[in-house]
This record gives structure tokens, sequence and C-alpha cells, in this order.
């Protein structure tokens, strides 16, 4: 019979219905879509970077990991060296504000620095979708409010799951058709560079 006396022992039963909940919780997880960015430094190796943490957060895993593409920086500061982009497709437990902290913390440890806006950046982690839920959170507004008009964004999600849907927009390869593809916004696959999914 379980006890409320914190200071008690617990029982086998205790510890068995804890962990039988844990588990459980483990195994309520979602799809969620990761844009990842970056356009100063090794930005190959960040990316993996940032696919290796995201893999190394309890309650995520990677499932799926686009090809890399490039694209010239759009507004903010001239001159800003180019990006390179790539979309992780992960399975997580963590509810959307918390796998927002882990992307924010993520981004964090590779230096990212939020001074100009749209300035280069070494590392940008957004998420894009959360399978089940919507949000008008400005903090975290679910789907990204921005993602259909995204080429840099498009081409790769679509890489990383071609059965890819941007709830209330529709299909993700249907959106990027729409914006005439990847290369017509400037966005150009770098079939010589690779992201590899965590072991």
């Amino acid at each position: 019979m379980a006890t409320t006396d914190p200071t008690a022992t617990p029982s086998t039963s205790d510890l068995q219905g804890k962990v039988d909940r844990v588990e459980s919780t483990l195994h309520e997880t979602r799809t969620a879509a990761v844009a990842l960015g970056s356009n100063l430094g090794n930005r190959l190796e960040t990316l993996q970077g940032a696919v290796d943490a995201l893999e190394d957060t309890p309650g995520v895993r990677v499932t799926a990991v686009s090809a890399v593409y490039e694209t010239d920086a759009v507004g903010g500061p001239a001159e800003q060296p180019s990006y390179f982009n790539a979309v992780a497709v992960v399975r997580t437990s963590l509810p959307p504000q918390d796998l927002l902290e882990r992307a924010n913390a993520v981004e964090d440890a590779f230096g990212r620095v939020r001074t100009v806006r749209w300035g280069p950046r070494t590392l940008d982690v957004d998420i894009l979708a959360y399978e089940g839920v919507s949000s008008d959170d400005p903090q975290l507004t679910l789907p990204h409010p921005r993602a259909h008009e995204r080429a840099f964004v498009l081409a790769p999600w679509q890489s990383a799951d071609p059965e890819a849907e941007l709830p209330g927009r529709g299909p993700v390869a249907e959106l990027l058709a729409g914006l005439g593809g990847a290369e017509a916004q400037g966005v150009r696959l770098r079939a010589d560079l690779r992201l590899s999914l965590p072991e």
C-alpha cells in the first residue's frame, strides 16, 4: 500500500508506480519539425552539432534530417554570409514550451547572440510545427507563422519528410511548388554536404 509520508522508505509498489508513470509519459510522443540555420563559423559543423544536441535531449529522438541547402541572406545588415539551412524531424515527449527552451539552450551553446534584428548568427533553431498543437503565444506561435513563405524552410522540410504537411496550409511540397520551387527562391541544394542522423 502506497504511503504519503515523504520521510518513509518507498515500497516496491511506490517505486514501480513511479517507473510506470515515467514510462507512460515517454511513450506519449509527438512529431515536431525543427528548422536549423547558420551563417557564421563552420556552418555544417554547427548544424550537425545542433542535430546531435537535440538527440542528446531527454525525451527527444531525431528521426529524420534533411539535406543541406544554401541560401543568400535576405534582410538585415548588408553583405552577410550565406546560410546553410536544414530541418530535423523529431519525436518528443516534451511539451512545446520545453522543446522551445531546449532549442534556445542549443542556440546559446553555439554562441548565438541576439543584438541585430535579422543579423548574422551562429545558429538559429525554430520549431515549425508540433503535432496536434496550435498556439498564438507570441513566444511560440504554432505552426510557425511564416514557414509557408520561406523556401529555405520548405525545401529542407520536404527533404526530411516528403509527406510533411504544414497545419492549416497544406502539404509542404505543394507550398514549395507554389513559390516556384527552391531554386527560384535562391535556395540551392548542397549535394556535396551531408548531415548524419545520430547513432
